[in-house]
């Protein structure tokens, strides 16, 4: 049985590739993902005459002229094809493993005489990895960055970190909940793998085996170490701790929890936050493999783990089945590996005999449509399990693809800092669209506070427009007003501080109500239901606008027990206060005024008073006590008599300028009353803690990181190495 080829190559059908043997059907590792024919037809460079002896030196020769491949490292192939090509066949162990005999049809018989192991392979060892058509690849790495480059690259990922850890979205927007969750996945991705990575770039290659429910993850991993170090079953989900098995040589890097370090590790099967870590011989030292959650389990915290756990691969492994391989969470999720540069093996399991026909053209162009036609791609037929382990034939192509991964340091380096590197440029992009979202958050709160000030700016300004237009001077206080003037009450006070019946001042005094007290208390009333009123529309607004924006409803919800909806409950108590003290001011303000004028001085207090209550009427009409409105006039020759013995006394400008003054000392006086009104609202605000400066510091930090990752470059290496689809012998 044949298999998909990586993207861009064809597909062998099962009957043309394997006949009725789909359970050998496996793809076997090789550089370049070109497919390898049944036997080389390329020319060789040794004499016509000499076919077989060509078919059995060529691959030697060709990978003792290449560089070494990663698949083959570990093994020497420079010099071992070179020197000792009849003992390689016998010292590799995968070539034990390997139980099928060479079929007989096969026309480069006389290799089997020979010894060469290039040539044998193919025939003894069903789908072992091979030289190719063209000369096998060899990564190219850049030269190691410097100790001093890698620690200045540390120093920065650390303050990037803290930088993210101390960024909140406190808003309730739709990005904040995402930019939360992206900014902890950046956080565990540098605990968990980039930042131990760094520490040690040489340490063992970290395999995450993900995928779907049911893909058989599990029964891969066991079958891969030949042994049950995970558990399989038919209960969903099957893993719910996650499971790493590791050559006993790479324990302790596993175990001192430098990778994933959160996760305490154990030796034994557990349900919690642990990591089971179990040592096998089995597989070759340098690799390890992590059995992880279902991608789509319907435990939420499975979910995330996973994810999690894909977050420090160094090469994930995913698997996924003839029936489930187009699923969109998958599909997504290697996106995002994509994105972030991790280096991807896929698996496809359980494929019927004669589906790969089917499914190897759509799921090769679905790799290729997401960027992902690179990606080593291995085809698992469906099968009966021997003692719960897929069959060696089946399994043991791969197992050796990872092994020679593993043997080769300079192939691991390729995998480690081609996932290091990819993680590190997609820190960028990642930040910047934390940052976007912090600003998103600033926006907000200024828009929302905006609307606040606004509200009670608009507020302040009916307080205002009621103060000038003579609103004010109306029903009680206008009845007041008129009983002060018609009585020559007031009139008679003003006469006084000119000099003139100072006896009847004194009788006004004593033996009479005092119509001013009246008319300042009724003024004060009307002034404190225009303020309250106001200050009830503004609420009223503010938390209406609130109410309909998804960041305002929380804030409102989190002001507890305050109602925000309506003025403080104390404001109407506060207004008379802020009356009182206005009127009070008044006064003083024209006794001041009056203290150096001998007729005022001779008048007295009554005098002083009766001043203060013009100058007050005259702050609720549009110019300083010219009764221009029907409210004024009404007081008729009285009022106008009363303008011109003030006009007397003080002046005109003088009268002008302290109805001037007393209007703006009330105006402040009102300012502040409603902006301590406002500031319930702004407080709420505040006190969600949106930072102005998170969004400066978050580019900032990734700046550093960029700079630093320039001075320590590892990029500048190739991919995985490629399977190849080999034909099974009958």
């Amino acid at each position: 049985m044949g298999r998909p080829e990586p993207a861009g190559e064809s597909v062998a059908t099962p009957q043309a590739r394997s006949g009725d043997r789909p359970d050998s059907a496996v793809t076997a590792p090789r550089i370049g993902g070109q497919r390898q024919p049944a036997a080389p037809e390329r020319p060789d460079p040794v004499p016509a005459e000499q076919p077989d002896d060509a078919a059995a030196e060529r691959p030697d020769d060709t990978a003792a002229e290449q560089p070494e491949s990663p698949a083959r490292a570990g093994e020497q192939p420079d010099t071992a094809a070179a020197e000792r090509p009849d003992d390689t066949a016998a010292e590799e162990p995968t070539s034990a493993e390997r139980p099928d005999p060479a079929p007989a049809e096969r026309p480069d018989d006389t290799a089997a005489e020979e010894p060469d192991a290039a040539a044998e392979r193919p025939d003894d060892a069903p789908g072992e990895p091979t030289s190719a058509e063209e000369p096998a690849a060899t990564p190219v790495v850049t030269p190691t960055p410097s100790p001093e480059a890698i620690d200045q690259l540390v120093a920065g990922l650390t303050a990037l970190r803290e930088t993210i850890a101390g960024v909140r979205y406190p808003l309730a927007l739709p990005d904040a909940e995402e930019a939360t969750g992206a900014a902890a996945a950046i956080r565990n991705q540098l605990d968990d793998y980039l930042l131990p990575r760094l520490s040690r770039l040489d340490a063992p290659l970290l395999v995450v085996v993900g995928g779907s429910t049911g893909a058989g993850k599990s029964t891969l991993v066991n079958s891969l170490v030949r042994a049950p170090v995970s558990a399989a079953g038919v209960l969903r989900p099957t893993t719910r701790a996650p499971v790493l098995v590791c050559h006993p040589h790479d324990a302790p890097w596993f175990t001192a929890a430098r990778l994933l370090p959160n996760l305490a590790r154990t030796s034994h099967h557990t349900d919690g936050d642990s990591l089971q870590v179990i040592s096998a011989q089995g597989l070759t030292p340098g690799l390890a493999f992590l059995d992880a959650p279902d991608i789509d389990s319907v435990v939420d915290a499975n979910r995330a783990l996973a994810v999690q756990l894909l977050a420090a691969a160094d090469l994930w492994l995913f698997v996924t089945t003839a029936a489930r391989y187009a699923d969109a969470v998958p599909w997504e999720l290697l996106r995002n590996a994509r994105n972030r540069g991790t280096a991807v093996a896929l698996v496809l399991d359980r494929v019927p005999p004669g589906a790969a026909d089917a499914i190897g053209p759509h799921l090769t162009g679905m790799l290729r449509a997401n960027d992902l036609g690179a990606v080593p791609l291995f085809v698992l037929p469906e099968i009966q399990l021997e003692a719960g382990l897929l069959p060696d034939r089946v399994v043991s192509p791969m197992r050796e693809w990872f092994a020679q991964l593993a043997r080769s340091a300079e192939a691991r380096a390729a995998v480690v800092r081609q996932t290091v590197d990819g993680a590190l440029a997609a820190l960028d992009p990642a930040v910047e669209q934390l940052a976007e979202a912090a600003d998103v958050q600033v926006d907000v709160a200024d828009s929302l506070a905006a609307g606040v000030v606004a509200a009670y700016g608009d507020a302040e300004a009916a307080v205002d427009q009621g103060v000038r237009d003579g609103a004010l001077l109306r029903g009680e206080v206008l009845a007041r007003w008129q009983e002060l003037v018609g009585t020559g009450e007031l009139m008679r006070g003003l006469q006084a501080r000119v000099g003139r019946v100072r006896d009847r001042v004194t009788a006004a005094v004593t033996g009479r109500p005092d119509a001013g007290v009246r008319f300042q208390a009724a003024l004060g009333s009307g002034l404190v239901a225009l303020v309250n009123n106001a200050a009830a529309d503004a609420a009223e607004r503010v938390a209406g606008a609130w109410r309909v924006h998804p960041a305002g409803a929380r804030l409102l919800e989190s002001a507890g027990d305050t109602d925000l909806r309506s003025p403080s409950p104390d404001l109407p108590d506060r207004v008379e206060r802020l009356i009182r003290d206005w009127q009070r001011g008044v006064l003083d303000m024209v006794r001041r005024e009056a203290g150096g004028r001998r007729t005022v001085a001779r008048a007295g207090a009554f005098a002083v008073n009766a001043t203060g209550l013009a100058v007050m009427a005259s702050v609720f009409v549009a110019t300083s006590f010219i009764p221009t409105g029907l409210e004024m006039a009404v007081a008729g020759g009285t009022s106008v008599a009363a303008q011109v013995v003030l006009q007397a006394v003080f002046g005109d400008q003088a009268i002008r300028a302290l109805a001037d003054k007393a209007r703006a000392d009330l105006s402040t006086r009102i300012h502040d009353l409603l902006a301590d009104e406002a500031g319930r609202f702004l407080s709420v605000l505040d006190a969600s803690g949106v930072d102005g400066t998170a969004a400066d510091r978050l580019r900032r930090a990734a700046a550093n990181v960029r700079a630093a990752r320039v001075a320590a470059p590892l990029a500048g290496v190739t991919g995985l190495p490629q399977p190849t689809l080999n034909g099974v012998p009958e």
